[in-house]
C-alpha cells in the first residue's frame, strides 16, 4: 500500500485510527492484557479491557499510558503495533506515515519515547502533534483564521486547554485531569460514603449512567454491584447523579480554574473573539451531562459540545497528516 498515512489519536482510555478518504476505522480501548510468565501480549483492546478486574494471577491487564504520556514503553509499542496492523494488514510493501497526537504538556523525553515507540510498531515516519490543535481542527474551528478560538480538550487522561490564532496556540493549560480521575473519584466516594468497595468498570458505568457535573433537580439514579467493606458479601447499592457530581466536584474545579487562567492570559482582541464565538469543548469526557453549562456559568462565556467530541482529535490528526504542510507550526520535535 504505498503512501499509506495514519492518523492516530493515542489516548489514556482509547485508541482512535483515522485512515484518509476512510475515516475512523479504529476505535478500540488502549489496555493490554500481558502474561506475567513469559511477558507475551495475550489481547489488546476491547478482548484486553473486558478482562480488567478479572484476571487470574498470571495475567495482567493494564493501561500502557498514564495522564496522556507512556508508562509503559514495551506495551505501549506492542500496542501501537496491533492497530497499525489491524489498519492496514499484517503484510505490506511500505511503511506507513503516522502522526499521533499528544498532550502540549508532555515533556521532550515524552516526546521522544512516542516517536520511538511509533517507529518500532512499524511506522516509516512519526509526526507528533499538540492535541489541542488536533481537536479543534476535528471539530471543524478554522484555525488558520486571524481570530482567537477556545478550544477545551477533556480526554481520558489530561484536559487540554487553548486560544487558537493564525494556526498556532496564543495561551494554553495542559493539567492530568480526565475520565480515569473522574473514575477513581467516584471508587473513593462510594468507598468512603457507603462502605462498598467498587471496580474500576463499575464506576465508569456509573458515570456514564448517572453522571452529572452540576446537580439535577431531577436526580438520576443506577444500580452499582460491589463488595461490603463490613461484611466481604456482594451488595448492591443505588448510587445518583448527585453522589457522582459531589465525588468529582473537585476535579471539575480544576479543570474550570485552568480555563480561566487561559483566559487570563490571551491577549484581549482574542478575548473579545472568544466572548463572541464561544468555547468549543470537545473529548470523551466532555460527555459527562451538563459540562458545557457548567463551564458557560463559571466563565460567563457561552460554551458548546463539538458533534461526535470524542472522535474530533483522530480526525484532527487524519486532517492535519493530509494538510502537513498547513500546520507544520503546530508539529513537536523531539
Amino acid at each position: 500500500m504505498i503512501g499509506s498515512r495514519l492518523g492516530i489519536d493515542l489516548g489514556t482510555t482509547t485508541v482512535l485510527v483515522y485512515v484518509p478518504k476512510r475515516g475512523i476505522i479504529i476505535n478500540e480501548p488502549s489496555v493490554v492484557a500481558v502474561s506475567k510468565i513469559d511477558q507475551s501480549i495475550l489481547a489488546v483492546g476491547k478482548e484486553a479491557k473486558d478482562m480488567l478486574g478479572r484476571t487470574p494471577d498470571s495475567i495482567l491487564a493494564r493501561r500502557p499510558l498514564r495522564d496522556g504520556v507512556i508508562a509503559d514503553y514495551k506495551t505501549t509499542e506492542a500496542m501501537l503495533r496491533y492497530f497499525i496492523n489491524k489498519a492496514l494488514g499484517g503484510w505490506r510493501l511500505f511503511r506507513p506515515e503516522v502522526m499521533l497526537a499528544v498532550p502540549g504538556g508532555i515533556t521532550s523525553t515524552e516526546r521522544r519515547a512516542v516517536i520511538d515507540a511509533a517507529l518500532a510498531a512499524g511506522a516509516k515516519t512519526a509526526y507528533i502533534i499538540k492535541q489541542p490543535v488536533v481537536a479543534a481542527i476535528g471539530a471543524n474551528i478554522p484555525i488558520g483564521s486571524p481570530n482567537g478560538h477556545m478550544i477545551v480538550e477533556i480526554g481520558g487522561g489530561t484536559t487540554e486547554i487553548a486560544v487558537i490564532s493564525l494556526g498556532g496556540i496564543v495561551s494554553s493549560s495542559s493539567v492530568r485531569i480526565g475520565g480515569l480521575k473522574f473514575d477513581q473519584a467516584i471508587i473513593e466516594f462510594v468507598r468512603r460514603r457507603y462502605n462498598l468497595a467498587i471496580g474500576e468498570r463499575t464506576a465508569e458505568e456509573i458515570k456514564i449512567r448517572c453522571g452529572a457535573a452540576i446537580y439535577l433537580p431531577d436526580k438520576l439514579q443506577h444500580e452499582a454491584r460491589g463488595r461490603d467493606l463490613a461484611t466481604g458479601l456482594p451488595r448492591i447499592l443505588v448510587v445518583t447523579s448527585d453522589d457522582v457530581t459531589e465525588a468529582i466536584q473537585p476535579l471539575l474545579d480544576g479543570i474550570v480554574q485552568s480555563i480561566k487562567e487561559v483566559l487570563g492570559q490571551t491577549p484581549p482582541e482574542l478575548s473579545a473573539d472568544v466572548i463572541d464565538k464561544g468555547i468549543v469543548i470537545s473529548g470523551g469526557s466532555s460527555q459527562l451531562r451538563f459540562m458545557d453549562k457548567l463551564i458557560a456559568d463559571a466563565t460567563g462565556v457561552p460554551t458548546y459540545t463539538a458533534t461526535d467530541p470524542q472522535l474530533c482529535v483522530a480526525r484532527g490528526t487524519g486532517l492535519a497528516l493530509e494538510n502537513l504542510e498547513a500546520y507544520k507550526r503546530s508539529l513537536f520535535t523531539a
